[in-house]
């Protein structure tokens, strides 16, 4: 046994993995950073043996939409304090998003990412644009891009207007076994939208982004998955019109798949005008100004109370394959200014892990469908052989989770670099007591 990476034994975990689909009292073994051996009651020498007295042990969450902002826009954001942030919320791989500056579309950004990643407590996955630049005008080379170590392909942020550059992309995409995570937005009629256009923009005058604006380029995707029959991936899902179109495509059996973040899943458009609508919140950690808080500005935006049902409706199903954060970090003054001239996008990665629990304790998810929606799902959309169950010969990533603990979401003590939460002041149960990246600590309290 090595002793630069030592043996460890888990004892007296709940263990819950929906790869293997176990849910109870088992112990772990752990050599040379991957699971040797899953059971109960073993009895095997080890270099460390922590006694976990009951707490949950879940396979590391994957997320595989998160904006990590470097290279370029370091002041919101580094590949480090992102990761950082990743494993204080039990995330073990973050796949991150192109754009930056310059935008990851050439093999030396994707090599920069990982050189920068190699000091950081997760594994991080970088995400290469579709379109050179982002202008949605020339195909990158995707081939170039998956040898630096691209593990996807997605212009997020905007989407790809030219339908024969997206046609092209799938063909390409799917000829390297890699997945195109689609950001779906027309644009003619997202405009100079900031709120969903509905009763709180009506009453309220913010300009708003109907939700045929996701849901028209949602049925476009589809349309040319299914025409070539490759798979496709819709990001940040947030309609009940965009909910059956997957579901139709899906019966028809077009290799469709979709996620939903917890902003989408626990917020409407009331929380916009009022975050107190939701939740009482503790006044230590509330955000001083309520009205017209810019933290609840993201894209797509929030939708109605309808919305948020058929998302957790579809979650539940497994209709909705992945929760993702999106985590999209701000620096604080640029959130500070009038709703409208305020950028898109929240930061999520520290508090996804407790809102996923409270879909369980609500009884939209039971344990094993939140890992498999947090873990065994992403890492398959992603094909990530080694993570995303914690069966033996697979990486020791892995969350060491109370799920009684209880804490109030303080955006001052976050590990990123942002503090723009939507859930400041909430109070929420669950909260990662440790993480371990091949057998290693990378997070305690």
């Amino acid at each position: 046994m090595s002793k630069n990476n030592p043996s460890l034994l888990l004892k007296n975990g709940r263990l819950i993995d929906a790869g293997q689909n176990l849910d109870g009292k088992f112990d772990i073994f752990i050599v040379d950073g991957k699971v040797n051996e899953v059971a109960t009651g073993l009895d095997v020498v080890a270099d460390q043996v922590i006694d976990l007295g009951g707490l949950w042990v879940l396979p590391g969450a994957i997320d595989l939409h998160v904006h990590l902002r470097e290279p370029g826009y370091e002041y919101k954001e580094t590949i480090l304090s992102g990761a950082q942030a990743a494993v204080a919320g039990g995330f073990t791989s973050i796949a991150c998003m192109a754009n930056t500056n310059p935008v990851n579309d050439n093999a030396a950004v994707t090599r920069f990412i990982l050189e920068q990643a190699r000091t950081a407590p997760a594994k991080v996955l970088p995400i290469a644009a579709i379109s050179q630049g982002m202008q949605g005008e020339a195909l990158v080379e995707m081939g170039d891009l998956v040898e630096a170590g691209a593990v996807a392909f997605s212009d997020d942020g905007k989407t790809v207007p030219n339908s024969k550059l997206l046609r092209h992309a799938l063909e390409y995409a799917s000829l390297f076994k890699k997945p195109l995570l689609c950001h779906c937005q027309d644009n003619a009629l997202f405009a100079d939208g900031v709120i969903h256009e509905g009763v709180i923009s009506a009453s309220h005058g913010l300009a708003g982004i109907p939700s045929l604006a996701e849901e028209i380029d949602i049925a476009r995707t589809i349309m040319l998955a299914e025409y070539l029959r490759v798979p496709v991936h819709i990001c940040h899902l947030s309609s009940r019109g965009g909910v059956e179109l997957v579901r139709a495509a899906k019966a028809r059996g077009v290799r469709v798949t979709a996620e939903a973040t917890p902003h989408h899943l626990f917020l409407d458009e009331r929380a916009v005008a009022d975050l107190e609508y939701r939740e009482p919140l503790d006044e230590t950690a509330k955000p001083s100004m309520l009205c017209y808080n810019t933290n609840t500005k993201m894209s797509p935006p929030l939708r109605s109370a309808e919305d948020v049902a058929a998302l957790r409706q579809a979650l539940s199903e497994g209709l909705i394959d992945v929760i993702a954060t999106d985590h999209a970090p701000h620096e604080a003054t640029e959130k500070a200014v009038e709703y409208d001239l305020a950028p898109f996008g929240v930061v999520g990665l520290e508090t996804a892990l407790a809102l996923a629990l409270r879909l369980v304790e609500e009884g939209d998810l039971t344990p094993l469908q939140m890992v498999a929606r947090m873990s065994l799902r992403p890492a398959a959309i992603l094909g990530l052989n080694s993570c995303g169950s914690l069966a033996p010969d697979m990486a020791a990533d892995l969350m060491i989770v109370d799920p009684e603990r209880e804490w109030v979401v303080d955006p001052q003590k976050f590990h990123s670099k942002a503090r723009n939460t939507p859930f400041a002041g909430w109070r929420l149960k669950g909260r990662v007591v440790k993480t371990f990246v091949d057998g290693r600590v990378v997070f305690s309290i």
